[in-house]
């Protein structure tokens, strides 16, 4: 059915002529569809037609053309009348032939006996032989006739778009075949023989050719026995010329088609015909990658069928293989984009075949394709564009959704193409401007109106440039292009155990290539992914061998696929999975490589990553990248956890659920914040930011719990606490440098409140209501889950471990005048309310500046300070640990540039407001900015810290849990090393790192040395 039928078509005459005695004759053939309805009239009555014929006539494309053309033919030939009104399916075919192709219409009226070809008794079939042509001109005619059959049964739906380009290279052959014969019957007697076959281009060697179209070949010439060869090509290159000018010459019959062989090797420099070695030799060292593309679509057309036949044997491979050239990906969308970049700017977005969202869009895509999964898939070895997709879909490399949108906007755009060519049988691909002809194209297709047309064009242009893009710019086309040719093949269904027993062999011996270091085991994860014949384990057989590429490049290839088969397992048919991994290229941050390979270099790489991932394997989303992969602010976390947790009641769940959830979010942005830093699109500032805006996240919603379930617990209802709470971050939370191993460094500081205008609450009563707060915070985030511990650690509080858990603002007040020790001055200067009662929180900072920015520092107190740092290094890092390697305590580690920082502002900070700050990196630019520090220095630290905390980061990363210490050897080293960006480099990794911590030691040291005077 063509493209527009649903829609109703164009008007049918048939009620119009019942209606004829309450309106004008005029009335009725305008409403009919005709133009010039005064000489519509005069026709119809001229010819005497039958309500029938003339209802046949009106839904034509154009009324007009088909009845003025059928007066022409029916002037000359009495027969035509009566057997219109005889024969219905002659009536249709006709009718609906003469009011689109002009063309065939001045066939007919100077042939008019061939309108007997579309009658009943021709049967849907029939197609006139070319039998033995003695003339161009009788060639001509056998063409023509073959065009009027053709589409009449195409016009009228009577054979499918598929059926209707098949029919039209055949035709084309035949026409071809018949020219060779004449060509040999002009040779001299003497000529040699000659094997001679053509072998048809484009989309006449594909089976899909339009009613006007060049028709690309090749021609290919080989010498009998005891024939010289340059005699034999000699002959063949006069077969050639002949053939090329009995279809392309114009005579008083019109021309056959034009004959193209400017896609032979060398093009129109290169030989008109070259034997078989010849263009073997060519293919082998000369061609470029559009010519193997063009191959795609060769197959014999004419001339000697074995010769044909050995032709495609010989290229076949070298298509196949033709993917696997440098840059061949690049070269074929970089064709494309010449093509579109060509076309005059005022035809451009009317052209259907080579504008943006046209046939080229569809077929290089397609092509592309099949080219790079060729290599493996026989069964993607298709000519023809329809039947290429299907395959394409079958084997999971396309998707089923956009193949059908893909498929029906190829039939409408070829039906568009079909239509626009027939009416003159002219070669044009632009949807005309003008309404009268818009209206004609459009009747022809179905459709009432030019603008019903464009409304549908437009859409399917949109779709095509859309899946064009997602298609032809796909990151696993290049990714799988560059796998070696040999690359493992899993056994396949139905094959011999000796096939089988080879095949898994050679896998093996592939994957411990590789560097597997269990390539059975990696086998037998292959075979439980991708055995069977649903379409998961066939979408896994078009990732796994990209994938495996990608997880070879990275740490550890087999705890690598280990996870990746966990998360493929626990996310089962899920549909969107594995689409998501084959289609998704990412845009935002420039991350390399498509959500695939990411996926394979991320599980690969880092066991925290892959815990993460198989915990919550939906997370996998996230690695499309653009947007997902940007951290979510604090702000952004805590709307959406704060909304859940009020809405507890509403969804009926219980709190340790409520909390569940913010924890759960924190896992996810954990995922996220991971693999953006191993992807490379966070520095070290932005990982500890992101961090700690998750962790504040899930504390602000588990305070927000902790405070209801103890609200529920004493009975007081919202609101009805007798106390006010803050929660004040310390340690790296304060300093917002988390790291991904980091606890919650935390105190606890509230006010006696008076609810409801009560009298104020005794201190034990409000003390002990915020003590319950603070410890259901704790539980509620220590209940054991999926997601990594967020672990309150409340050890900085006064007293440690022994001192209350909370404290009064007064309590605080008068530990900090009369017993705080010079630590806790140090650790204050990381003290920021986060949670809880913002007044609360100011008021005890208020409390806090005095103590941790001074008006002076005694010496007494740096060496305080010093005689700490030493001894903690000397308790501290484990015995047999090497110090140079301690990210911590050693040489130029954190502490060195972290106290450094912190004395500068214990010393200056009361009078340098711009120390006044929880985080390093900005004290120490404050101080290099006051003069407190060289820029030298400043450069030396900075560069020490933000190296250390990189490092201290990928330890986590790449082995799954928290250590201060570097690894020193072995996998561990490497895997770091690869993370922190010197590659297999291990060696040098361990020398930068001590020379920069020593040079740090140095600098801290003399800042220690200048403050301390």
């Amino acid at each position: 059915m063509a493209p527009g039928r649903q829609r109703g078509g164009p008007p049918q005459p048939s009620g119009e002529l019942r209606t004829a005695r309450k309106s004008s004759p005029r009335a009725v053939m305008a409403r009919m569809g005709f133009e010039d309805a005064e000489l519509a009239i005069a026709l119809t009555q001229q010819l005497d037609l039958s309500r029938e014929v003339l209802a046949a006539v009106a839904a034509a494309a154009s009324p007009d053309l088909a009845l003025a053309t059928l007066a022409r033919i029916a002037a000359v030939d009495r027969a035509l009348l009566p057997a219109l009104r005889s024969d219905e399916l002659l009536r249709r075919r006709l009718c609906a032939v003469l009011g689109a192709s002009a063309a065939l219409g001045d066939h007919l009226a100077r042939h008019s006996g061939d309108w007997r070809l579309l009658g009943s008794d021709a049967g849907t079939d029939a197609l006139p032989a070319f039998g033995q042509p003695q003339d161009a001109d009788s060639l001509r005619l056998a063409h023509r006739r073959g065009l009027l059959a053709i589409a009449a049964r195409d016009l009228t739906d009577e054979i499918r778009l598929e059926d209707v380009a098949e029919r039209l290279a055949d035709l084309a052959a035949a026409a071809i075949e018949a020219a060779l014969k004449q060509a040999r019957a002009l040779l001299p007697d003497d000529a040699p023989n000659v094997r001679f076959a053509v072998i048809g281009m484009g989309k006449c060697g594909a089976r899909e050719l339009n009613y006007s179209s060049d028709v690309d070949v090749i021609f290919v010439a080989e010498a009998v026995s005891g024939t010289d060869e340059r005699e034999a090509v000699r002959t063949a290159t006069r077969l050639a010329e002949s053939v090329i000018r009995l279809c392309s010459s114009v005579t008083a019959e019109g021309a056959i088609f034009p004959i193209d062989a400017n896609l032979r090797p060398e093009g129109k420099a290169g030989p008109l015909v070259r034997t078989l070695a010849s263009h073997e030799a060519y293919y082998r060292r000369w061609a470029h990658t559009w010519e193997y593309q063009a191959l795609l679509k060769a197959s014999p057309l004419a001339g000697d069928a074995d010769l044909g036949r050995r032709y495609m044997e010989l290229v076949t491979p070298m298509i196949w293989a033709a993917a696997a050239r440098p840059n061949f990906v690049a070269d074929v969308q970089a064709m494309r984009r010449r093509v579109v970049k060509s076309l005059p700017r005022t035809e451009a977005d009317r052209e259907v075949k080579l504008g943006p969202g046209g046939l080229r869009d569809i077929e290089f895509a397609v092509q592309l394709l099949q080219l790079v999964h060729g290599r493996g898939d026989d069964h993607v070895h298709q000519a023809a564009t329809l039947p290429a997709l299907a395959a394409l879909a079958r084997g999971g490399y396309v998707g089923r959704v956009d193949a059908v949108t893909l498929g029906a906007a190829y039939r409408f755009l070829r039906s568009v193409e079909h239509r626009l060519q027939l009416q003159r049988l002219r070669r044009t691909h632009v949807i005309p401007t003008e309404p009268f002809t818009l209206r004609w194209l459009a009747r022809s297709l179905g459709f009432r109106d030019g603008p019903a047309l464009e409304t549908e064009r437009q859409r399917h242009a949109r779709e095509v440039r859309r899946l064009h893009e997602k298609l032809f710019y796909r990151p696993l086309l290049s990714a799988v292009a560059r796998l070696p040719a040999d690359e493992f093949r899993l056994p396949a269904q139905g094959e011999s155990e000796e096939a089988v027993r080879l095949s898994q062999q050679s896998a093996i011996a592939r994957l411990s290539a590789l560097g597997f270091a269990d390539p059975a085991s990696a086998f037998g994860h292959l075979q439980a992914l991708t055995r069977g014949v649903s379409r998961t384990a066939a979408l896994q057989r078009v990732l796994l061998p990209v994938m495996l590429e990608s997880f070879a490049d990275a740490a550890d290839p087999d705890a690598g696929l280990l996870a990746y088969r966990r998360v493929s397992d626990a996310l089962g048919r899920t549909p969107w999975y594995l689409r998501l991994l084959r289609d998704e290229g990412g845009g935002g941050p420039p991350v390399a490589g498509g959500t695939a390979e990411r996926l394979a270099r991320l599980l690969a790489t880092s066991p925290y990553v892959a815990d993460l991932l198989t915990r919550a394997p939906e997370a996998v989303r996230l690695l499309a990248g653009g947007e997902e992969l940007r951290p979510r602010t604090r702000e952004e976390l805590e709307t959406g956890l704060l909304a859940g947790v009020r809405r507890r009641d509403e969804l009926g769940q219980s709190w340790q659920a409520t909390v569940g959830v913010a924890r759960a979010a924190r896992r996810l942005e954990l995922f996220r914040v991971a693999c953006a830093d191993l992807l490379g699109t966070l520095d070290v500032t932005q990982v500890g930011t992101a961090l700690s805006d998750a962790a504040e996240a899930a504390l602000s919603a588990a305070y927000e719990v902790a405070v209801r379930t103890v609200e529920t617990e004493r009975g007081c209802g919202p609101g009805g606490l007798p106390m006010r709470l803050a929660i004040i971050a310390m340690g790296r939370l304060g300093g917002r440098e988390v790291g991904y191993g980091s606890d919650a460094d935390v105190l606890f500081v509230h006010e006696p409140y008076a609810p409801n205008r009560q009298p104020t609450p005794a201190d034990s009563i409000a003390a002990g209501a915020a003590h319950d707060v603070a410890e259901t915070m704790r539980r509620l985030l220590a209940v054991p889950g999926p997601d990594p511990p967020l672990v309150l650690d409340a050890g900085l509080r006064p007293e440690g471990k022994h001192g209350p858990l909370t404290r009064s603002l007064a309590s605080y007040t008068a530990y900090y005048a009369h017993w705080s020790l010079g630590w806790e001055a140090q650790a204050l200067l990381r003290g920021r309310p986060i949670v809880g009662d913002h007044g609360v929180g100011l008021q005890f900072e208020a409390i806090a500046d005095p103590i941790r920015y001074p008006t002076s520092l005694s010496g007494e107190a740096v060496a305080e300070v010093i005689r700490l740092r030493g001894r903690m290094e000397r308790e501290r890092v484990p015995r047999g640990v090497d110090r140079t390697l301690h990210l911590k305590l050693g040489p130029g580690g954190l502490t060195d540039v972290e106290w450094a920082a912190q004395l500068l502002q214990l010393r200056y900070g009361a009078q340098v407001d711009s120390m006044r700050t929880s985080a390093t990196l900005p004290v120490l630019a404050a101080a290099a900015a006051a003069g407190l520090l060289s820029q030298e220095e400043e450069k030396v630290l900075r560069g020490a810290w933000t190296a250390t905390v990189h490092a201290r980061n990928a330890v986590v990363l790449t082995t799954g849990r928290a250590s201060d210490v570097l690894p020193s050897s072995g996998r561990p080293l490497m895997a770091v090393s690869r993370v922190l960006g010197y590659g297999e480099d291990g060696e040098a990794l361990l020398a930068e790192h001590r020379e920069r911590g020593r040079r740090a030691r140095d600098v801290a040291t003399e800042v220690f040395r200048r403050v301390g005077e």
